[in-house]
């Protein structure tokens, strides 16, 4: 959760906003005959091409019988394509010093790559780049020994607190919604797929009238328009109708409590609900007072209690992390087993205050100020700038988002802040989950929170 809680912090500008880097950034969008969507930003001070193409393909897409289907049709992308075995694909990248990678996501899959944009280079990078996407071998001895090295990886994180932890966070959100699958599959199900069942999934994502392809670099507006038609030419034709939309998120029907016991010296909680979409009406008064609450490390209040005053956790946060449908809001910290329901205790204490009373108008002119302009970290270099591109492409914002994020921050109220976290945030109907030390034994906490037990 840690991991995700820093990704979204970078898409969400926290520590890469700085005015002057993001005006009259040229977002240029199109689409192709085929249908893929295409954003580009030109650059040329560098000799450096970046380029991301995401599908509808992430581990929402799973089922249940198929967990992990799609991390592995993902996987298998870089790993030979045409004529080009593995070993020849990793060759004729290194030989131009070209890099291809996953993308992989709960929502999203796809590939990127970095190329020099000398004449050569590029298009043999493309060339690779198009190869993978549209001629992916699939070979079932390839398969078989990357499924056998996706379960080990799964077995081996099984033993880590942390990975505990964020499955039965998201067991307990999200139950029954595709959200709850693991994004790395499981290992019962893993075990049975096959190249056929990798063919499917990948013959019905990978279509290019669901592609979004973000180019950054030093291209022209015409060699970037013949790039995307090169790598979304041969891709599968659709095949019936469109793929059915990722549901929406049922509210939690009342709060639960996990208390999961671990062979570990710490304790890791999560505490949270499912809260905002990337599109959200309250998605700026949620950003800031989240801000104030846990996400602004050392200012926020989380920090403040549970860490400096009552020295019960190293790390406190709390973070929101928006999707098609309403993705998280969590409230995470690591504790010694012995203070672990005393670092709860005072957690909720702090959520339920700023839930009720929302932030200080001191609180929120420091939060403005951090969020809007205040940290160090800038959007310096092509594989920033992408990122954003990509999250735009992937969910329809606005080319102007990135110019109009400070402003909608600064535009941000006391009034908004309390109203949204009120509406939106009940903390008698969170998920509670602690791995580590013994399980507890009573069926009900005093709070009559549904608590259950796991060995």
């Amino acid at each position: 959760m840690y991991a995700k809680f820093v990704r979204w912090m970078l898409l969400a500008g926290f520590v890469l906003w700085q005015a002057p880097v993001w005006a009259g950034l040229d977002i240029q969008q199109w689409n192709t005959a085929a249908g893929a969507k295409v954003l580009f930003v030109a650059n040329h001070d560098l000799p450096i091409v970046d380029v991301n193409v995401d599908f509808p393909a992430g581990s929402a897409y799973d089922v249940p019988d198929q967990s992990g289907l799609a991390r592995l049709t993902n996987h298998l992308l870089t790993l030979g394509a045409g004529n080009r075995d593995e070993n020849a694909m990793a060759v004729a990248q290194a030989d131009i010093g070209a890099s291809i990678g996953e993308r992989f996501g709960q929502e999203e899959a796809g590939l990127s790559l970095r190329t020099l944009s000398s004449e050569k280079e590029k298009q043999q990078a493309f060339q690779l780049l198009a190869q993978s996407l549209q001629q992916p071998r699939f070979d079932a001895a390839v398969l078989a020994r990357e499924r056998s090295r996706m379960v080990a990886g799964i077995k081996e994180a099984e033993a880590l607190p942390g990975t505990v932890a964020d499955k039965a966070f998201n067991r307990a959100l999200y139950r029954q919604h595709p959200y709850a699958l693991p994004p790395a599959g499981e290992t019962a199900t893993l075990v049975r797929l096959t190249p056929a069942d990798v063919q499917r999934f990948y013959r019905a994502h990978y279509q290019a009238r669901y592609a979004v392809i973000a180019i950054m670099g030093d291209l022209t507006r015409a060699q970037a328009e013949a790039l995307a038609v090169q790598l979304t030419a041969s891709l599968p034709i659709a095949e019936g109708g469109a793929l059915p939309p990722i549901p929406p998120v049922p509210a939690l029907p009342q709060a639960a409590v996990e208390h999961i016991s671990h062979p570990s010296s710490q304790s890791h909680v999560l505490i949270g609900a499912p809260v905002m979409t990337r599109t959200d009406p309250d998605y700026y008064p949620l950003l800031v007072g989240n801000y104030v609450l846990g996400g602004g490390g050392f200012d926020s209040r989380l920090t403040q209690v549970v860490r400096d005053k009552h020295g019960l956790a190293y790390s406190v946060y709390s973070y929101l992390s928006p999707m098609r449908q309403q993705g998280p809001f969590v409230l995470g910290l690591q504790t010694k087993n012995a203070t672990a329901d005393e670092a709860v205790r005072l957690a909720r204490n702090v959520l339920d205050r700023f839930v009720a009373e929302g932030p200080t108008e001191a609180e929120l002119r420091q939060a403005k100020a951090n969020i809007a302009g205040g940290f160090p970290l800038r959007l310096d270099s092509n594989r920033k700038i992408i990122e954003y591109l990509s999250v735009i492409g992937d969910f329809d914002l606005p080319l102007n988002w990135l110019d109009e994020y400070p402003k909608k921050v600064e535009a941000v109220t006391l009034a908004q802040i309390r109203d949204a976290f009120k509406r939106r945030l009940d903390p008698n109907r969170l998920v509670e989950i602690v791995v580590g030390g013994a399980a507890q034994k009573s069926p009900a906490d005093k709070d009559g929170r549904v608590a259950s037990t796991a060995q």
